[in-house]
């Protein structure tokens, strides 16, 4: 609890908008859950609301872990708020497109049924495209600089970048297939809240884990450096083996989606 309120705290002083672009997350979530309650309207077997309470917890936990992981990188104020304003803006008008689609209950992605929701998600995608690419200057970013943490730490988030980077190419087939299952159309039976295929391949599956390596493998050599005294070596030697570890899964629950076969068959 303590890591979590440095990195809300940091955030709130370096980055008042993208800090408050993250409570509209929040908030968005909170609305959704109440969709839950209040609207019994279905769409491809789950709740209208399921959807954007997915994406504003994600997106909101993805914008304040960038804000944060901003701060470690010696850039000047000026292109620190430049990454912040396009990554805060742009996944903020992409999570409204998404609501709004599902206040209308309709899909909002794959989604060509009319002109109208066709640009919305040719929209989504090129909000995306920036994302990416932001995602790649950090890459090359934390080749380059030497960051305000330590080496392990700084290895761990390199991982983490390349982790999500696989993460966003996966969202790519899915858009280039216009659907996430696959041997089966999209819906039908799935896992609760999250509604990963139990009958067929999901590439949610990969995707979902492959965003958030940003968080899980620098949290995890975070971890290690406080409880573990070990030399700097060490430390990076045992942070590539979980981040191998850790790529190797998505690379696994990918290889069996693309199979046709669901996580848990049920």
């Amino acid at each position: 609890m303590k890591y979590i309120n440095t990195i809300v705290n940091t955030v709130k002083t370096e980055s008042p908008i993208l800090y408050g672009i993250v409570m509209v997350h929040l908030i968005l979530a909170l609305v959704s859950v109440v969709g839950l309650f209040i609207d019994d309207r279905m769409l491809m077997g789950v709740n209208v609301w399921i959807k954007p309470l997915k994406f504003s917890i994600s997106g909101g936990i993805y914008i304040l872990t960038l804000g944060y992981l901003n701060t470690l990188y010696p850039f000047s104020k000026r292109k620190r708020n430049i990454i912040n304003n396009l990554v805060s803006w742009t996944l903020l008008i992409e999570i409204c497109i998404i609501v709004y689609q599902a206040s209308r209950g309709i899909q909002s992605h794959y989604n060509e049924s009319t002109l109208f929701d066709g640009l919305l998600f040719a929209a989504m995608g090129i909000l995306i495209a920036v994302n990416v690419l932001i995602m790649m200057v950090f890459i090359i970013e934390t080749v380059r600089l030497r960051l305000k943490t330590t080496k392990s730490i700084q290895f761990a988030i390199l991982l983490g970048w390349l982790v999500v980077l696989f993460g966003s190419w996966v969202g790519g087939q899915m858009i280039s297939q216009m659907s996430h299952n696959v041997g089966v159309v999209d819906g039908g039976a799935g896992l609760p809240l999250v509604n990963w295929s139990t009958i067929a391949g999901d590439l949610r599956i990969a995707h979902f884990f492959g965003l958030h390596g940003i968080q899980i493998i620098p949290l995890f050599a975070l971890w290690l450096s406080n409880t573990w005294k070990a030399t700097s070596r060490n430390q990076i030697i045992t942070v590539t083996v979980f981040g191998l570890l850790y790529a190797g899964w998505i690379g696994f629950t990918f290889y069996q989606a693309k199979q046709g076969m669901p996580l848990i068959k049920l």
